[in-house]
């Protein structure tokens, strides 16, 4: 039976997390372009043809779809790899079915936000999905080394780790907040899509308080950790102030200057920096 080898497979891991993290940026371009309805049926692309590139909104949409095979096909690879791994590992066979699954869904849920025009919560759990399919790829990767921790948690001084949830439940609560805001506002895929009803102030206000909690907690874990000896630890923490300031001034700066396409499509990198970021700081690190 043939064999794979542990650098082979951190390889294809590290493949599959870049793809899954690149689909999310090439179906914010489908909304961002208003081509969210280039293709109005699923899984063709209408009634007359299952491939069209006709127009450009078309295109877009299709290519977005055609990269799902790519992400497919990276997923495959992992669940396979990981079965002719030497040793084979019991967590990385269910990591690897993770993705399958997770792909798997957002290929649902892709084609109800498509049937349903565009609609808003269809749209939000699609993005919040991708994000589940980014961690599970994360963790993958980070485990897919040769010593394998035996906690997926990082483990931090003593009672310190209790520190994590906040930080976890925060950084959710910030993305959650980001697509509600999304959901409300403009560039929506289509221009007859359905938004919500909500004040685009209020969504923009309540989201502003969640980051702001975010960035104020990621400051105090920073100054605690500078305290102890895990060095590693101060750095991913360090890495995450940084990208979360960044992500908080391009947000702010889309705000304030009528919501510009370019810095949409910045802070939706941002949004997926940042959670590679807090899932660098909370996922314990395997060591070679």
């Amino acid at each position: 039976m043939p064999t794979v080898s542990q650098k082979s497979f951190r390889l294809v891991m590290g493949t599959a997390l870049g793809s899954v993290c690149l689909i999310v940026f090439t179906g914010a371009l489908v909304r961002l372009t208003g081509s969210g309805l280039g293709c109005s049926d699923w899984p063709r692309c209408n009634e007359t043809k299952f491939v069209d590139v006709s127009t450009g909104h078309t295109m877009i949409e299709q290519v977005n779809r055609l990269f799902t095979g790519v992400v497919s096909a990276s997923v495959i690879a992992a669940v396979l790899l990981s079965y002719f791994r030497k040793p084979r590992r019991a967590d990385l066979v269910k990591l690897s079915w993770g993705l399958i699954i997770g792909v798997l869904a957002q290929v649902v849920i892709g084609g109800i936000v498509v049937l349903t025009g565009l609609n808003p919560f269809a749209n939000m759990a699609h993005f919040l999905v991708s994000i589940i399919l980014i961690t599970n790829a994360f963790v993958l990767y980070r485990r897919s080394m040769s010593d394998a921790p035996s906690i997926y948690i990082r483990r931090l001084a003593s009672g310190s780790s209790s520190m994590l949830l906040p930080l976890a439940v925060l950084s959710a609560l910030a993305i959650v907040t980001g697509t509600v805001v999304t959901a409300t506002g403009p560039h929506a895929g289509d221009e007859d899509a359905v938004r919500f009803g909500f004040a685009l102030t209020s969504v923009a206000r309540l989201h502003g308080v969640a980051v702001m909690l975010t960035v104020a907690f990621i400051v105090f874990l920073a100054v605690k950790a500078r305290k102890w000896s895990d060095k590693r630890f101060s750095e991913a923490v360090q890495t995450l102030l940084i990208v979360a300031c960044f992500q908080g001034a391009i947000g702010y700066t889309q705000y304030f200057t009528g919501v510009p396409v370019i810095l949409v499509a910045a802070h939706i990198i941002g949004a997926v920096s940042f959670w590679l970021a807090i899932c660098n700081v909370l996922i314990e690190e395997s060591h070679s």
